[in-house]
């Protein structure tokens, strides 16, 4: 087996009392999309620096191409932070070249990559733009070829679509096939599960500083169950619903967003409703999502605290 671009084994880093990071292991292959998924303050930013070294961890160990954080492996990561960073008196092109520079690349052919990725993604014209000037969409795509110019073998993404735009989400989103397509290792954190579902190969849920699931989209989908959408003026909904329920959202107006348990199904809870009487306004059951999944690993509860305190 060849050796992982990055592995983390039982990670724990606590500030003060609150554990930001829970026991994490993981292990990212050679040429994966891995989406590291969770709402804000699931610990995603904090497992992620400790994996690159940049926060020591208080036990536990993280590797880069098989050694520690460090020296051995310059030049093959990039990194783009959740904190954007570029100086606001550079010029985008300068910007670029210097993050190059700062990876091992000689002056002159780190201007000259600027320039060609530069126009490779459409932004050419902004070469000679002061970083300052930039729209916030423009500054970002700036920042993440600043963090590729080097071509680097593993691309770690901290919230990459954080603040973007729909349309500037998708160019994102078509920047990553572009890398990926070229083998190279990707990992980005996200709290908005929709673009995992649409480029990973494999995802990590976090909730609470603790790795709650690592697989495959389709397997955390299957973890998500039965779900349907119901309405129903029903004063006793709640109690024919909560035999087949595992958790269950009241939105107002007598409408449910319910998640089955595993053994039951949409025909058991129809049923269900015809025997207690109760009038049916709406019955849809859905295709789960990677929230969905979320929700029915770690708990309705618990989801919608994460997502408030986000």
């Amino acid at each position: 087996m060849s050796t992982p671009p990055l592995e983390l084994i039982d990670l724990t880093k606590r500030f003060g009392k609150k554990t930001a990071v829970d026991h994490v292991s993981m292990r990212v292959g050679e040429g994966e999309i891995v989406g590291f998924l969770g709402p804000n303050g699931a610990g995603k930013t904090s497992t992620l620096r400790i994996a690159l070294g940049i926060l020591p961890a208080d036990s536990g160990s993280a590797k880069l191409f098989g050694a520690a954080p460090g020296p051995a492996a310059f030049g093959r990561v990039g990194f783009l932070p959740e904190e954007r960073g570029l100086y606001r008196k550079s010029t985008a092109r300068g910007a670029i070249a210097h993050m190059a520079r700062l990876n091992g690349m000689r002056g002159k052919d780190a201007f000259r990559r600027a320039d060609e990725m530069m126009d490779e993604y459409g932004i050419g014209e902004a070469k000679k733009s002061k970083v300052k000037s930039l729209s916030k969409g423009m500054a970002q795509k700036v920042q993440l070829i600043a963090a590729i110019a080097h071509d680097p073998e593993l691309l770690v993404l901290d919230e990459p679509f954080s603040g973007l735009d729909p349309v500037n989400q998708k160019v994102l989103e078509d920047i990553i096939r572009g890398i990926a397509a070229r083998g190279r290792t990707i990992i980005f954190s996200t709290h908005v599960m929709e673009h995992a579902e649409r480029l990973c190969d494999r995802i990590v849920l976090m909730s609470r500083g603790a790795k709650v699931f690592d697989g495959t989209v389709d397997a955390a989908l299957a973890k998500a169950g039965t779900q349907i959408r119901l309405q129903t003026p029903s004063k006793t909904a709640q109690d024919w619903l909560s035999p087949f329920v595992q958790d269950m959202i009241h939105e107002g107006d007598g409408v449910y967003n319910l998640f089955l348990k595993p053994n039951a199904n949409s025909q058991q809870v129809l049923k269900a409703c015809i025997d207690s009487g109760s009038e049916l306004l709406r019955f849809e059951p859905e295709l789960p999502s990677l929230h969905d999944a979320f929700v029915s690993m770690v708990g309705a509860d618990v989801a919608r605290g994460e997502e408030a305190a986000a």
